[in-house]
């Protein structure tokens, strides 16, 4: 949930609400409301939005974004995810 967790600080920085970033992305309240909290993942356009509409590097949004999609891929592997990471970072380098 690190990407809602940056949403959430975000929008506190700039005194926005769940209401008005929803509709700049077009989807309903609840539903960003989900992304926030980490229940539903934001598609890479959304992400991009949030960033150029918070003047942001998107590559910060979209670094959380990802690492997300990788603590989501592993959560359940408790005995075997440090490893596989591992075995990841030295394949990607």
């Amino acid at each position: 949930m690190l990407l809602g967790e940056r949403i959430k600080e975000l929008r506190a920085e700039h005194g926005v609400l769940q209401r008005q970033l929803a509709a700049l992305l077009e989807i309903d309240t609840p539903m960003f409301s989900k992304i926030e909290r980490g229940d539903r993942r934001a598609k890479r356009t959304q992400v991009i939005q949030l960033a150029e509409y918070f003047n942001i590097d998107k590559n910060e949004l979209l670094t959380l974004w990802l690492a997300d999609k990788v603590l989501d891929a592993v959560d359940d592997e408790d005995e075997l995810k440090h490893d596989a990471i591992e075995v990841a970072q030295k394949k990607i380098g």
